[in-house]
């Protein structure tokens, strides 16, 4: 199994700039799980959201080059098919003319909703964002 990318389009808008004049580090978090949350909307099956919900449990984020107000970014989005009990990993980078501005990998943990506790992700829950290999 592979995991297919999702992209997503982003652009630096004035209220995401800091005082050196580009994007600030906390916007760039903010994009990250905005990302995350968007790939969860467009795979995830219904019945799979009313069962689970995933938290931040950490970001590893590079931050390689800034971005200014008005310019835009596509990210990359994709998981890591070998999950480790209640933790997947996501992977974001966000790139713009083929140059890499921020690399991220956010370990989630998946949360049972009708216990409100972590829960072991089972092939089931990442199988909507894997593909097969051809």
């Amino acid at each position: 199994m592979s995991a297919p990318v999702y992209t997503h389009r982003v652009t630096a808008r004035a209220e995401d700039i800091d005082m050196l004049g580009h994007v600030n580090n906390a916007v760039w978090v903010r994009w990250i799980q905005e990302v995350a949350i968007a790939h969860w909307e467009a795979v995830a099956p219904p019945a799979l959201v009313d069962e689970v919900f995933w938290v931040v449990s950490r970001h590893e984020i590079d931050y390689l080059r800034p971005l200014h107000e008005g310019e835009q970014v596509i990210a990359r989005s994709w998981i890591d098919p070998a999950a480790k009990g209640a933790r997947s990993i996501r992977h974001v980078e966000f790139a713009r003319d083929g140059r890499l501005h921020v690399r991220a990998a956010t370990a989630w943990a998946m949360i049972d909703r009708a216990s409100g506790r972590p829960a072991r992700v089972r092939p089931r829950h990442l199988a909507p964002f894997l593909a097969a290999d051809d």
